[in-house]
């Protein structure tokens, strides 16, 4: 949920920064580029702080190294994140995290179903998780589609 409300409000504050004379920022696809690239660094940051053990429990059992795999997505995430930032390389970074959070999702589906936490806190059900998942694919798509 902590992801949902970066996306959000970092959006909205960039937006309003935007309107109030900052240039860059009175475009929408800007100020989500640069939403999403704060999002991605809080989700990325979990995969070596005290919630990496949780993020290695959610993994599901068929994939080998589950620590590993924890490592080179959240590696895959600061990367994605970068290039969020650069114009040239935002619509391929978007297209690239939306196929990452689809590919991670049964770790998320795992995480619902067997009420696992994260830093002690419960994962949200399914429904919740699923549609938060179509929020952050629906804003990389939305990225990644833009004229600009």
């Amino acid at each position: 949920m902590i992801p949902l409300i970066v996306l959000v409000v970092s959006f909205v504050a960039l937006r309003v920064v935007g309107f109030f004379g900052v240039g860059p920022l009175n475009h929408w696809e800007t100020a989500l580029r640069i939403a999403l690239f704060l999002m991605f660094l809080v989700t990325a940051s979990a995969h070596w702080g005290k919630g990496r053990p949780d993020l290695i429990r959610m993994v599901p059992p068929v994939f080998p190294q589950p620590a590993l795999l924890v490592t080179l997505t959240g590696i895959l995430e600061i990367l994605g994140a970068i290039g969020l930032l650069v114009p040239v390389a935002a619509r391929l970074a978007a297209l690239c995290l939306a196929l990452l959070l689809v590919a991670l999702f049964p770790a998320n589906i795992r995480a619902a179903r067997e009420h696992l936490t994260i830093r002690g806190r419960p994962t949200p059900n399914l429904p919740v998780r699923g549609a938060i998942q179509i929020i952050f694919l629906a804003a990389l798509i939305a990225v990644a589609a833009s004229p600009r």
